[in-house]
């Protein structure tokens, strides 16, 4: 039991930046509350005290704002952020490693019994106040963005956007997003977003830089390696780039300008 406690803790520090303490994470964060309450609410569910399962979830949602029906089964590390109107539905199936913010409904889209509500798989992240309604499949690290309403699967690795949800990201550009990220990191900026499919047209034109930095790249270095192998020493490191000399470079420019007017 410690072990998962220990487990759920950990896994708020990798995901919330706000976290400072194990303190204040065990006593302020109402996700990590409901997900405690739900875990003897579906022991109960599973030991048939129907009834008594269902009052204590009341109670959860009451002092949570979330309301997870006990019937639902929830993996590990699974963190719940913010928290409020987060509603999961009985026959909601959670992976480990899935995070999921406020305003989130899993739910269903029948009155029939049997599997009715959204499974999620391992690494699953939903935006504020998105829907998924049905017994829907939303794939492993897939994404699902902030509003959106999925009504159909969702592939492994994709990101869904929209109403109704459609792929912004698929699995097939992951590669290269995971690629324009590593590279924006080494030259010193955020590529949050810059996916190939983003619809920011500025976010796409730096992705494109992007793949023309890369290509230089590995141009030059084809070229420095042929001179190398010929007795030269060329291409030692390249410089990093400093974001303080790019920001006085655009002051000095602005300066320049405003004289010239």
């Amino acid at each position: 039991m410690f072990q998962r406690l220990r487990e759920d803790i950990n896994s708020v520090y990798a995901r919330d930046p706000a976290a400072r303490n194990w303190f204040e994470v065990l006593t302020t964060y109402p996700g990590l509350h409901a997900i405690w309450w739900h875990r003897m609410n579906h022991r109960l569910w599973l030991w048939r005290c129907r009834w008594l399962a269902r009052f204590f979830s009341t109670i959860a949602r009451w002092l949570t704002g979330i309301e997870i029906h006990p019937g639902a089964k929830v993996g590990r590390r699974f963190f719940i952020d913010h928290g409020m109107g987060v509603v999961i539905g009985e026959t909601a199936q959670i992976g480990d490693d899935v995070t999921i913010y406020h305003g989130v409904t899993l739910g269903g889209t029948s009155w029939n019994q049997g599997k009715r509500h959204p499974t999620l798989n391992d690494g699953v992240v939903i935006g504020a106040g998105a829907k998924v309604l049905g017994p829907v499949n939303v794939g492993k690290n897939a994404r699902i963005g902030s509003n959106a309403v999925v009504v159909k699967d969702v592939p492994s690795e994709a990101t869904v956007v929209g109403i109704p949800a459609r792929v912004a990201r698929s699995p097939e550009n992951a590669e290269v997003s995971k690629r324009r990220e590593a590279m924006a990191k080494q030259y010193g900026f955020d590529a949050y977003a810059i996916s190939a499919d983003n619809p920011d047209p500025v976010a796409t034109a730096i992705g494109r830089m992007l793949d023309h930095v890369q290509v230089l790249d590995d141009k030059v270095s084809d070229l420095c390696g042929a001179v190398n192998q010929l007795g030269g020493n060329v291409c030692e490191e390249l410089p990093e780039v400093d974001m303080e000399d790019v920001d006085f470079l655009s002051e000095e420019q602005e300066a320049a300008a405003k004289r010239k007017n």
